[in-house]
């Protein structure tokens, strides 16, 4: 459940993108509707001063009131674990990486080919056929 942070009571405008900014005051900007370009204007709707607490999600409610929530996944930050390297993965970083195959040559394709074959067709036939006819 949201917790009630502060009572502003601000009226929503349709349209209209209602945030709290990075120095915790009330901001809104234009929504792009329809693939057309937002503007990126932002108006300052309240100016609060509101400090933000780790791992809590902060929005504008439907009845224009800040409040903030407990987020599942915190965005405090952690040291991450370290993980043990096994000597598998030290050689694997250590090898160079593979060469390229070198590119195949192109050949003719199969309808050029057979386009060939046909013009040598009909070209012999064309010749016997003159030569008969002598």
């Amino acid at each position: 459940m949201a917790t009630i942070v502060d009572k502003t009571g601000i009226k929503r405008e349709k349209g209209w993108l209602y945030f709290l900014d990075k120095r915790g005051d009330v901001s809104r900007a234009k929504m792009a509707r329809g693939g057309g370009k937002a503007p990126k204007k932002r108006e300052k709707v309240a100016k609060l001063g509101l400090e933000r607490e780790d791992g809590f999600l902060y929005f504008i409610d439907k009845k224009g009131h800040v409040a903030k929530v407990k987020m599942k996944r915190s965005t405090a930050r952690k040291k991450p674990a370290k993980r043990k390297t096994t000597s598998r993965s030290r050689t694997a970083a250590r090898r160079k990486p593979a060469a390229k195959k070198p590119a195949r040559k192109k050949t003719a394709s199969r309808t050029t080919a057979r386009k060939k074959t046909a013009r040598k067709k009909t070209a012999s036939r064309t010749t016997a056929k003159k030569r008969a006819r002598r």
